[in-house]
């Protein structure tokens, strides 16, 4: 049996995403920008860092897997459903709800470099450096947390806790 604990609130989510917003809507006014949400985690997140970006961007989704039901990484990235968009020419973001081992966002960069973006960065809101397994660099680093299996705004444990408002911390009982 597992017993959640609040580990960030709605409160400090919202600050982050604002912060996030801001930085992003500075850095590509003037530049064509598309948002990749990573789905399903990354979903809560780029809802609400959309509202924070006051330039004009498009959004579409990729849906990728390393994890399946396991609290672990398998290393092993497999694409679920790509993107929509000619991304030929186009500055990207990647909007992600937790990096851990860095290996399934290094292999989409890589992938979208591939097809000749103007430039390819990478947004989460959860980072977890301690656990990296590649070199990555972050552009837009959210909060970062401790090496704990977490769930809520977007994250879950086997298709579970998504829709909690807070990043919660699994603790076994």
């Amino acid at each position: 049996m597992s017993k959640l604990k609040v580990l960030i609130t709605r409160e400090e989510l919202a600050a982050k995403v604002k912060e996030l917003g801001q930085r992003i809507s500075k850095d590509y006014e003037g530049k064509e920008l598309l948002l990749v949400g990573v789905l399903k985690g990354g979903f809560m997140f780029l809802a609400d860092l959309v509202r924070e970006i006051t330039i004009d961007v498009n959004i579409d989704f990729i849906s990728c897997s390393s994890y399946g039901n396991s609290t672990v990484s398998s290393g092993i990235v497999r694409i679920l459903k790509d993107i929509d968009y000619d991304i030929t020419g186009k500055h990207v973001l990647l909007v992600e709800d937790l990096i851990d081992t860095g290996l399934t966002l290094t292999y989409l960069k890589d992938l979208f470099m591939a097809k000749h973006c103007a430039s390819v960065k990478i947004c989460t809101i959860l980072d977890k450096p301690s656990r990296r397994k590649v070199d990555l660099q972050v552009d837009y680093q959210g909060i970062i947390i401790p090496d704990k299996f977490v769930v809520g705004y977007g994250l879950d444990y086997a298709e579970k806790y998504r829709n909690l408002p807070e990043v919660y911390v699994v603790e076994e009982i």
